[in-house]
């Protein structure tokens, strides 16, 4: 029998190259510039070769593409940044937005999570798209993610297809229960359902992609002071507390409501692995604040490994030579890390 660990360790990772009017194909190929300095894992493009090479010429940057099937990616990878050609040509424009572009956007993302399911990558690491752009050519999901779960629903039936976002920095990962929504919405949207249901899938895919064999979840409570006995709101104890006896009572280690003013000092941080946060800021401040070029959007709750810059298009810089690669190179790094873990669990 073959060692299938190693074998899906050596898969590349597809990183698809996002918005052609913003800054991706600039720092992927800056990634792949600090690919020996970093460890990088191998990964290759899936997009138009001719767009990559003409953005990189406008830049200056001495990459060189080799255009290839994703198989012989892992071989390329040390002397070109290997492109997986999709067919659909796109125009150089810089800072400027073209419908005609949204059709091979969405395919690069589509084509990427094939490639996974057909066994010729370990993961995709998604470059930032622009989600206004998209929607002329049919796009009808809020963002990446959705499209993400819809894509796993379709090619792998049966399996789990709950997306749940995660921000993870060297020091901090936090989970918010509720995304984006007016936070005056949140105490009428937040259930106790909500909260045991991402946190049954925090738990296992922490273990399933983290290698960890009992992760230990830190709730935040909703109110000040975790509602201090329902002094300051009545969600502490109605709602959460009660979701963090079930999940504790299904085997999880899970602690809380814990009082979010206290929860991501250092010594705090050192006691738990995950923060289920109530609320989008309650989750994204504190890690962005600890370690904002760092920080990385991890879906958990797919059958594939999925990373991305938590960065926008920045479509102000494009082509400018000025995009930091650091939230790329971080996502390629735990993309690579999380390949790795899956097959050791």
């Amino acid at each position: 029998m073959p060692d299938t660990s190693a074998i899906k360790q050596r898969l590349p990772l597809a990183v698809s190259v996002g918005e052609p009017a913003g800054i991706g194909a600039e720092i992927i190929a800056k990634a792949w510039l600090a690919g020996r300095q970093k460890a990088l894992p191998s990964f290759y493009v899936v997009g138009d070769p001719a767009f990559v090479e003409s953005r990189l010429a406008r830049l200056g940057l001495a990459v060189p593409v080799a255009v290839i099937s994703p198989e012989l990616a892992a071989k390329a990878f040390a002397d070109a940044l290997p492109v997986v050609d999709l067919g659909h040509q796109v125009e150089d424009r810089p800072g400027e937005l073209s419908e005609a572009t949204a059709t091979a956007t969405i395919a690069a993302i589509e084509t990427a999570v094939r490639h996974i399911r057909d066994g010729r990558a370990s993961g995709i690491v998604t470059a930032p798209i622009q989600k206004s752009n998209l929607y002329a050519a049919g796009f009808k999901f809020p963002g990446h993610t959705e499209f993400l779960g819809e894509l796993a629903r379709q090619l792998w039936p049966g399996a789990p297809h709950e997306p749940v976002m995660m921000l993870a920095g060297p020091e901090l990962a936090t989970v918010p229960i509720t995304v984006h929504i007016a936070l005056r919405d949140v105490p009428e949207v937040l259930t106790g359902d909500m909260i045991v249901t991402i946190g049954r899938i925090v738990d296992r895919e922490m273990k399933a992609k983290f290698g960890l064999v009992r992760p230990r979840l830190a709730v935040a409570g909703l109110n000040p002071h975790a509602g201090e006995q329902g002094a300051m709101g009545r969600e502490d104890l109605e709602i959460i507390a009660p979701a963090v006896k079930q999940l504790r009572a299904e085997g999880i280690d899970a602690r809380g409501p814990l009082p979010a003013d206290t929860l991501f000092h250092a010594p705090a941080r050192k006691t738990y692995d995950v923060v289920l946060a109530m609320y989008h800021d309650q989750a994204l401040i504190p890690v962005k604040t600890i370690a904002f070029d760092e920080t990385v959007n991890v879906t958990l709750g797919l059958p594939f490994i999925r990373t991305s810059p938590d960065h926008g298009t920045a479509l102000d810089i494009a082509a400018r030579g000025v995009a930091d690669p650091s939230s790329l190179i971080a996502a390629l790094i735990m993309a690579g890390r999380m390949a790795t873990a899956e097959t050791r669990t």
